[in-house]
């Protein structure tokens, strides 16, 4: 065996592994997810997936960015996923499907990580797509008011404090690079609104659409891939996250509300599904009021570290103009004991 079938079969308790095809490379070319097959002791097979991530060198990505700030959050994100698979994946259920975890294990020579899960294929969802109609879209939707439902009020121990990978306080380059304007200026308050909503969950952190796993058995069932960025975070940010990687900017603009009151039936009947009591109108008007923010807080990250990015259109420089204005109206209210 080579040294990964090695080191798989030592953590899983595995007579032997059969590896298989490559899936994909990671982001920057920091490893790859591959197809293997584990055999136990009495020839059971089970059909896995492993990630092996490569952090022995710093990369840079096709756009240009890179160095040791670019490096260090990568680090940090797979040390987030491992962490997020070991200790929160278990209360995952079918409602927001994910891949079990079956094993860890750091390399010995700290040069990164193996992170053997279950195969979603093997289990139904093997369709992965690049366009979708509303059946799918509500599917998305539906997942994620479910993981949002699961983990809210979790303090996020061990994961990012604050989810997305665009966060503001891990893009310092993106950030200097942002042409200076209205939405820069605005930048530290969008986080602090954004971070101060009373209502807090974990957040996927990266729901683009290429994160889902769709079946044709089921298709009103997805499950989600990839959570190098899951944290704490309004639910708003995987919700307009995931609209702006499968819509354009006039079927954004034109399906808006339709899919936030879908959203929020679904979080509703969720939370009550697991019987969480709370004041679910106050946190629908609270995220509601934070949507807008949200998309100007993934288009700040856009405008620094790819302004000529598609997702930079009609639709998210209106939207993004609305919160500005309602970052500069929420400045200004007069204070409870002045007249109004």
């Amino acid at each position: 065996m080579n040294p990964l079938s090695d080191l798989v079969c030592n953590i899983t308790g595995a007579k032997s592994v059969e590896l298989g095809e490559v899936i994909q490379s990671l982001w920057s070319g920091y490893g790859v997810i591959q197809r293997a097959t584990l055999v136990s002791e009495n020839d059971a097979a089970r059909d896995v997936v492993i990630k092996h991530i490569d952090l022995s060198r710093a990369r840079s990505n096709r756009r240009g960015w890179g160095g040791d700030t670019s490096h260090q959050r990568k680090v940090r994100s797979y040390h987030v996923e491992k962490t997020f698979y070991e200790c929160f994946s278990n209360r995952c259920d079918r409602t927001c499907q994910i891949p079990a975890f079956i094993a860890a294990e750091e390399k010995a020579d700290e040069s990164g990580w193996v992170i053997v899960l279950q195969d979603l294929d093997a289990i139904g969802f093997d369709r992965r797509k690049s366009h979708v109609d509303r059946q799918d879209i509500q599917a998305c939707l539906s997942w994620l008011a479910n993981f949002h439902a699961t983990f809210l009020g979790d303090p996020a121990k061990g994961l990012w404090p604050v989810g997305t990978y665009w966060h503001l306080e891990t893009r310092p380059d993106e950030y200097a690079a942002m042409p200076s304007g209205p939405l820069k200026q605005s930048a530290k308050q969008l986080d602090g609104r954004l971070n101060g909503a009373r209502f807090q969950s974990l957040v996927h952190g990266d729901a683009k659409l290429a994160n889902f796993c769709f079946s044709d058995q089921d298709r009103d069932q997805v499950a989600a891939v990839d959570f190098q960025y899951v944290g704490r975070g309004c639910g708003m940010k995987d919700v307009a996250y995931f609209i702006s990687s499968c819509l354009n900017d006039d079927e954004a603009a034109e399906q808006q509300d339709r899919l936030l009151d879908l959203y929020f039936r679904q979080l509703r009947d969720a939370l009550s599904i697991r019987s969480i009591e709370l004041d679910f109108a106050a946190l629908e008007r609270e995220w509601r009021e934070l949507y807008p923010l949200a998309w100007a807080d993934f288009c700040r990250f856009l405008s620094g570290w790819s302004p000529s990015h598609w997702k930079l259109n009609h639709y998210t420089d209106q939207i993004t103009e609305a919160a500005l204005q309602q970052l500069a109206a929420e400045h200004h209210q007069p204070s409870k004991s002045q007249p109004k």
